[in-house]
């Protein structure tokens, strides 16, 4: 059985701050530097989700609106890829549109206005 390794170092300041977030790959032979993690991992004896949100003071806030907007749409992709749930994903994909409408990082589309409510 192969094992891949994938390691976060986090650099803290005085207040316990993230000021580096490091991180590598062994399969890929990656090592890059990063503003800001989330990570999810899910705890199947609980059947909860464990999460690590970190950013650095350097992540300006339009790039952490970004990086939310970013998150829905791979959040739809591997809901559909993991479940075959297209109509979930189609859903979740309306909503990081309505979303990034709301934050001004996309413009309107109309093929993703939400539906006429009924009466």
């Amino acid at each position: 059985m192969k094992k891949s390794e994938i390691k976060f170092t986090v650099t803290l300041d005085d207040k316990n701050l993230p000021v580096n977030i490091d991180w590598s790959a062994s399969d890929g032979g990656v090592e890059s530097n990063s503003k800001a993690i989330m990570l999810s991992v899910w705890d199947a004896e609980a059947k909860n989700t464990l999460r690590i949100d970190l950013w650095t003071k350097e992540m300006l806030v339009d790039e952490m609106k970004q990086f939310y907007h970013q998150n829905l749409l791979s959040m739809a992709d591997t809901l559909e890829r993991a479940t075959g749930e297209k109509d979930a994903a189609k859903a979740l994909r309306n909503f990081a549109q309505e979303f990034g409408e709301r934050l001004n990082l996309v413009m309107k589309n109309p093929l993703f206005s939400a539906p006429p409510k009924k009466n």
